[in-house]
């Protein structure tokens, strides 16, 4: 029995077939990274003020209906709660304007889903509740704010100067590889 086991594996077929599935589980293993399932990245920074953030190159952009900002304090042009997409997703998105005309995204108390790939994406999309809203965000306009710097906790991202805060409605947590959102939220304007 042993004997004839061996000539099996001895065979060039088998050993392409077996050297095929080490290198698809592999493959399968890098683009999935089912481990960040398990883990998670905790961010907590702190509320931002003009001068905790760098200064934009450009002259930032100013939208009509942006109230003015006491000296220090960052003024709250939209909010928004994030709903659950591909994965369950909580926490309240702040769009904000500090002292120095910049502008910054906020994520507060975020709780996701880690994954391969995250970005916080500032979009004209709707927000669609459900399957509906899984894929929607690409369809349209979006700027991508940076990788998300962790899938919990209080976040803060900057907007470049020439990114116009007043041309997008919502947020999405969004996975670049699989091109879907984990979570959403609509921007609603203060």
């Amino acid at each position: 029995m042993g004997r004839r086991v061996r000539n099996v594996l001895s065979r060039p077929v088998v050993v392409g077939c077996l050297t095929m599935a080490v290198v698809m589980v592999g493959a399968g293993l890098y683009w999935f990274q089912p481990w960040k399932l398990w883990q998670d990245e905790t961010v907590r920074e702190a509320l931002p003020a003009a001068t905790d953030m760098p200064t934009p190159s450009a002259a930032p952009s100013k939208s009509a209906s942006a109230p003015a900002a006491p000296a220090g304090d960052p003024a709250t042009l939209a909010s928004g709660d994030l709903i659950s997409h591909e994965h369950a997703t909580s926490g309240e998105v702040r769009l904000l304007r500090l002292a120095d005309g910049s502008h910054v995204l906020r994520l507060e108390d975020l709780d996701t889903s880690n994954g391969p790939d995250l970005h916080v994406w500032l979009t004209d999309a709707p927000v669609k509740e459900g399957r509906a809203g899984w894929g929607v965000f690409d369809d349209g306009k979006y700027v991508s704010l940076g990788k998300l710097k962790g899938n919990k906790g209080d976040q803060n991202y900057r907007l470049s100067a020439d990114v116009d805060p007043a041309a997008f409605t919502s947020v999405s947590i969004w996975c670049d590889r699989f091109d879907v959102s984990f979570g959403a939220a609509e921007l609603a304007r203060a």
